[in-house]
């Protein structure tokens, strides 16, 4: 059993990237970028998979930690709670960074929560309350420059990605 659980750790440590050989960033690396007058730290959700997963089973999400979830393009959002335990905030931003949308999640709700905007290309996700603590709001913009150099850490290429 011990070497099972030895195993299991050495296995995490083998993620995304090698940073001895200065690989791409994993998803679980945060990187702070400014919202408006705040500074949250991100992780950065690119892929289908991370996308779909999301922050879903995450109990240990700090007041000032989250997710960006980062669209090729400009569309209409729609999320859920499935198996996400923690309450959350939702921000919907355009293609220029601009705060245009924010809800509230309820923990394992599967009702979906739908923009009413559908140019839409960045939506980050932070622990209730945070927006009311930070005094971010909508008209706030979102740091492109510090996304753009995150993706890139991330080892994806800004070509892809339209405004970055």
């Amino acid at each position: 059993m011990l070497c099972l659980v030895s195993l299991l750790f050495a296995l995490a440590g083998c993620g995304g990237a090698d940073d001895a050989t200065g690989g791409p960033e994993p998803i679980q690396t945060t990187f702070p970028i400014k919202v408006g007058a705040a500074t949250v730290h991100l992780q950065i959700a690119l892929s289908d998979a991370e996308m779909e997963r999301g922050l879903m089973f995450r109990e240990d999400l700090r007041g000032n930690q989250g997710m960006l979830f980062v669209y090729k393009r400009p569309q209409s959002m729609s999320f859920w709670m499935r198996n996400t335990p923690t309450p959350l905030e939702i921000a919907f931003f355009t293609s220029d960074g601009v705060l245009r949308e924010v809800y509230s999640l309820i923990p394992f709700n599967e009702n979906p929560v739908k923009s009413k905007r559908d140019d839409l290309q960045y939506a980050m996700e932070v622990s209730q309350g945070w927006f009311d603590f930070t005094g971010v709001k909508p008209g706030d913009r979102i740091d492109l420059k510090a996304v753009a150099a995150a993706v890139k850490a991330r080892g994806y290429s800004l070509k892809d990605y339209d405004g970055l």
